[in-house]
């Protein structure tokens, strides 16, 4: 059997119709970059993550970029960013001669430790990017009333977190100052292509966006200043429409697969079942979190699979498991086995941001962070989306089982 990191042609099939039908409509049209399937879709993502107003632009990197510019970050400047994450969080600051401040990740969700933040706030510190990693939220309570505290504004990094919710039912993208999604084919929404959104409730912003992504131009070839063209092609707003009203059955489905997994897991004595739990308010101060470094598997437990972290005493995270990541002891044996065995996996990430050799000249890069550190050498994410079948992770679960031997 072969099961792919994620099938797209499945997906696609799963809507061809209606996806063939929108793309046949653009053609007819030619009306090829922003214009009404732009407009329908900027009102319907607006709506989904309960945001005032949202922006469609070329990609989730062109979102950062841009939520950076409106805030006028440049040379001198700092923006505080967790070290393990995807690149563009990190490679947007510098594209604006910015110094990203790393900073690292807690331990169950793998987000920003907030506990850690005030320490990395300068004067020069202009926002601060949390990265709603793998699909579930940061600690946003805590973020932003340390940001407010400071008068920092926080730009939510919400490109694997479409639709994730926070407590209270907050949506990623709405809590900030700005929301930045990515739409790349593979993620839980995904485009024909690149394409991405940012969202905010501050209508300031919002004009100031649109201008942006056309060069700064309003009204026609009058700059006030200087924008680039991070426009949305028609083409991809006319695919997320069809593609948005299904996004919640979609995530429905990979929650199943990632309860299925987690289960067969505990099952074959691969995993225990992780209590759930509250974030550890104490971390890395706690004595008991000091002596159970996240790298050391109990003899019982050879997996450490993904927890949904609770961030009340009640209200646990709405995790769409953008990735399900399991944590392994010889991790890069692993995933060669599974591949001999036809089954795809990734590391998300092999090389934290401040090991990166581009930010080999911050200052900051020098610094330990034990938990991203140990999260690269450990992370392993497995195949995970809407058309994975019972059958194709029952195979994954039993493959790793006969890789330990059990």
């Amino acid at each position: 059997m072969r099961v792919p990191l994620i099938d797209l042609q499945a997906h696609y099939q799963s809507l061809k119709p209606a996806l063939d039908e929108a793309l046949l409509r653009v053609a007819a049209s030619q009306v090829c970059i922003l214009g009404k399937e732009v407009e329908d879709f900027e009102h319907a993502i607006a709506a989904y993550t309960g945001t005032q107003f949202a922006v469609a632009v070329s990609s989730g990197t062109d979102a950062l970029l841009m939520a950076l510019m409106a805030l006028d970050v440049r040379a001198g400047d700092e923006v505080i960013v967790p070290t393990f994450s995807f690149f563009a969080t990190a490679g947007a600051v510098a594209r604006l001669g910015a110094t990203p401040t790393f900073i690292d990740v807690e331990p169950q969700s793998f987000t920003l430790n907030p506990l850690l933040l005030e320490e990395r706030i300068t004067s020069r510190t202009k926002a601060i990017i949390p990265v709603h990693l793998f699909g579930q939220c940061a600690a946003m309570n805590d973020i932003l009333c340390i940001a407010e505290r400071h008068g920092i504004p926080v730009i939510e990094d919400a490109a694997q977190a479409i639709g994730a919710e926070y407590v209270n039912g907050k949506k990623a993208g709405s809590m900030g100052i700005m929301g930045c999604f990515s739409f790349y084919p593979t993620k839980n929404l995904g485009a024909f292509g690149d394409a991405g959104a940012i969202t905010t409730n501050d209508e300031a912003l919002y004009i100031k966006l649109k201008q942006m992504r056309n060069h700064g131009m309003e009204p026609r070839y009058h700059h006030k200043f200087v924008g680039g063209n991070f426009r949305m092609d028609a083409l991809q707003a006319a695919v997320l429409n069809v593609k948005l009203p299904h996004v919640e059955s979609w995530h429905a489905a990979r929650r199943r697969n990632a309860d299925l997994y987690t289960r067969l897991f505990v099952d074959y004595g691969l995993a225990s079942i992780i209590p759930a739990r509250m974030a550890c308010r104490d971390f890395p101060h706690c004595p008991e979190c000091a002596t159970q470094p996240i790298d050391r598997f109990s003899n019982d437990t050879v997996l450490l699979v993904p927890e949904q972290v609770y961030r009340s005493t009640q209200i646990r995270n709405y995790h769409i498991f953008h990735q399900y990541t399991i944590r392994a002891p010889h991790r890069d044996k692993l995933r060669n086995y599974l591949a001999e065995h036809g089954i795809a996996s990734e590391i998300y990430y092999p090389l934290p941001l401040h090991r990166q050799e581009c930010f080999q000249h911050i200052p900051s890069a020098y610094d330990p962070f034990p938990i991203a550190t140990c999260l690269s050498a450990h992370v392993l994410s497995l195949p995970m989306y809407p058309e994975l079948c019972e059958e194709q992770i029952q195979y994954i679960v039993q493959t790793i089982a006969q890789f330990f031997d059990i």
